[in-house]
């Protein structure tokens, strides 16, 4: 495994981290979920990032996360870094929901009874909130370190202009943001055009990118079809059938360069974000402990050619999402 630091802190991350969005919940299987973290971590991805509204339901994630650690890895507590998130909405009360100062400190802590911990690695918050000041929100930030309810803090998908002032914020209040995690794929790289990368890196942040197979697109389960049991066939759910047919001639002309690579799309994709030292690691998620293993092989070739980077950009930067 490669470790790389978290931005300007003294925290090292290794460059795959397992995201529990999916696949760890009430609802799905126990057991496949407990091979999967503890494949994790024999593979020294040490870095798992939760959030208080995964599941389904809403906090099943964190609930089940914290049954895995004390039955499987409670002695190995200190070798994780183990993050969660604030800022959705848990219920229909106003105070489960966004970045007010009572919302993420109460969401802080229970996320902490949920999953059993002492305190966080890393703590964040989930969303940007346009009714709460910034001033507020970033407050209660410091507030969940100085309190020692986490020992660093980052932000979520907040929008560049407010990520950038949230920084300034937390610097003046001497506990800079390590990490800002933002959505960025081979299908969607809107983060290069705003210039997300290049200024975290400048200002100390680390980028965290997530939805890195762009839900499963970048693999081969759509290259021919929508199988009847993928995300894309659900009803509910944040990949849809026509997104998925609007990107499969781009994703099949990806897959034959990645073949040309003798690398999977999958490989392929995850290798050309972490080709980027800027980037300090990848959240993945897995279904099965076959499949993270196939994405960490990934780190078998991480460089790409200069033919093979413009091959890249002009499949991609005029159909994507920039």
């Amino acid at each position: 495994m490669i470790y790389r630091h978290l931005g300007n802190s003294g925290l090292k991350v290794p460059v795959f981290s397992l995201g529990l969005w999916h696949n760890f919940g009430a609802f799905d299987d126990f057991s496949n979920a407990t091979k999967i973290i503890c494949g994790a971590f024999d593979m020294e991805i040490v870095h798992f990032d939760l959030a208080n509204v995964y599941g389904p339901p809403v906090g099943s994630a964190e609930i089940n996360f914290g049954k895995i650690l004390r039955n499987s890895l409670s002695t190995h507590r200190d070798e994780m870094v183990i993050s969660s998130k604030a800022g959705h909405p848990m219920s229909s009360s106003p105070y489960m929901d966004f970045c007010s100062r009572k919302s993420l400190i109460s969401g802080c802590d229970q996320s902490l009874k949920r999953v059993g911990l002492d305190y966080f690695d890393i703590f964040y918050s989930h969303r940007y909130d346009p009714n709460t000041p910034l001033e507020e929100s970033m407050g209660a930030l410091d507030y969940i370190v100085r309190s020692g309810r986490a020992l660093y803090v980052g932000l979520s998908k907040y929008p560049v202009d407010k990520a950038f002032e949230a920084y300034s914020i937390l610097k003046a209040l001497g506990t800079p943001c390590v990490a800002n995690q933002e959505r960025y794929s081979l299908l969607n790289r809107s983060v290069e055009k705003q210039g997300v990368v290049s200024q975290n890196a400048k200002l100390g942040v680390g980028t965290i990118p997530f939805s890195v197979l762009a839900q499963g697109q970048l693999t081969d389960r759509y290259l021919t079809s929508i199988p009847s049991n993928s995300r894309a066939a659900k009803e509910l759910g944040f990949l849809k059938v026509e997104e998925v047919r609007d990107n499969i001639d781009v994703v099949g002309k990806l897959n034959e360069l990645a073949s040309s690579r003798e690398q999977t799309l999958a490989q392929m994709s995850l290798a050309w974000i972490l080709s980027d030292e800027r980037i300090s690691t990848i959240l993945t998620g897995a279904s099965s402990l076959n499949q993270l293993e196939g994405s960490v092989k990934a780190l078998n070739n991480l460089t790409f050619s200069a033919e093979e980077l413009a091959l890249i950009d002009q499949i991609t930067l005029n159909t994507t999402n920039v």
